[in-house]
């Protein structure tokens, strides 16, 4: 996903999304513990998908603010 599919997003689904992905984090980090996670470079991919989504909400809301 990359941040030009994010912008065409609504707020609303942006912030479903960050939930879904939050949960998936989790879900990684809980199998790393345990052994049992397979693809490691998953975890990065979601805290990079993470990070732009909470910038592109930000950026949103700057930008309401500045309206």
């Amino acid at each position: 996903m990359n941040a030009k599919e994010l912008r065409e997003k609504t707020p609303d689904q942006l912030r479903d999304q960050l939930t879904a992905l939050k949960k998936e984090a989790f879900n990684l980090r809980f199998r790393q513990a345990t052994n049992q996670l397979d693809n490691t470079a998953r975890m990065n991919a979601v805290r990079k998908d993470v990070a732009r989504i909470k910038t592109v909400l930000n950026e949103m809301a700057a930008q309401a603010a500045a309206n």
